[in-house]
């Protein structure tokens, strides 16, 4: 094998080992995945709180009988949030302790400042407009976020599980 047959190889193995790495889950998303999907109407005064910035609501198998593909990891439900141009959707359960020793406590939206979510447990504090991001405690890892889309009238959350 000529010198630069052996580097091209060399370049096609490596950016092939390189592709593979890429595609695996990040290592911050701790929460296993579990099927999400369902659609919320923003007409439905059950959701009306997401007609403003700012606005949370938390939705679990019991909302509009959505049954499992609204439940979320560990059965804790789905936290919606509507952003300034954008819904965000996360699991409400807690990654820190999911990581730590994994139990899922529910995650609860701060109903003094629903730009928050708490965990009862360790007391981190997520942001809910900047990813789930920890804020406060000693959480590191963000909530597991869902993909969102809004049509103008319907948001759906849902991942690709």
């Amino acid at each position: 094998m000529t010198s630069f047959s052996k580097i091209t190889f060399f370049l096609i193995a490596l950016s092939f080992v390189w592709s593979l790495s890429s595609c695996k889950k990040s290592k911050n998303d701790v929460i296993p995945d579990v099927y999400v999907d369902f659609t919320l109407d923003l007409a439905d005064p059950e959701f009306i709180n997401l007609n403003a910035v700012g606005g949370t609501i938390t939705v679990d198998e019991r909302t509009n009988n959505y049954g499992y593909r609204s439940a979320g990891f560990s059965g804790n439900g789905i936290i919606v949030h509507a952003g300034v141009e954008e819904f965000f959707a996360y699991d409400r359960t807690c990654p820190h302790d999911y990581a730590a020793d994994g139990s899922a406590p529910r995650i609860d939206v701060d109903n003094s400042n629903t730009l928050y979510a708490v965990c009862p447990v360790c007391k981190t504090k997520y942001g809910l407009p900047v990813n789930g991001t920890p804020t406060e405690g000693i959480g590191r890892y963000p909530l597991k976020n869902y993909k969102t889309s809004f049509d103008g009238r319907r948001v759906r959350v849902w991942n690709n599980f």
